[in-house]
């Protein structure tokens, strides 16, 4: 499974949420996630010990749909910046990195 890569921008202090439209590459057909797992965390850096975790879901799972979320209250924490962030998929028994990419934190000004 070929990793999808996808930069993403997170506005300081709301919820955030987006989903993502996974690819078999082999048969160019949404890739089936019946009985998958997701997992995904946010890192300033690669080698940052901290991490923030996403809500993660399989939110479709014939049509390869996963999502993932931040609360206001976890948005509201991050300092204005670039991170990284990756998704995984646990499935039959595998793990696979399905989603990596940048994230822009951008501060707010409504409080």
């Amino acid at each position: 499974m070929a990793v999808f890569v996808s930069n993403i921008t997170i506005e300081q202090g709301f919820d955030f949420d987006t989903s993502f439209q996974l690819e078999d590459t082999r048969t160019n057909s949404p890739l089936v996630l019946t009985g998958a797992e997701t997992e995904g965390m946010l890192r300033k850096s690669y080698t940052s010990s901290s991490s923030v975790s996403f809500a993660s879901t399989v939110s479709d799972d014939v049509n390869g749909i996963i999502s993932i979320s931040l609360t206001s209250t976890q948005t509201a924490a991050l300092k204005a910046g670039r991170y990284v962030y990756d998704v995984k998929i646990t499935t039959g028994g595998k793990e696979y990195k399905a989603v990596e990419g940048s994230a822009l934190v951008r501060a707010g000004v409504t409080r």
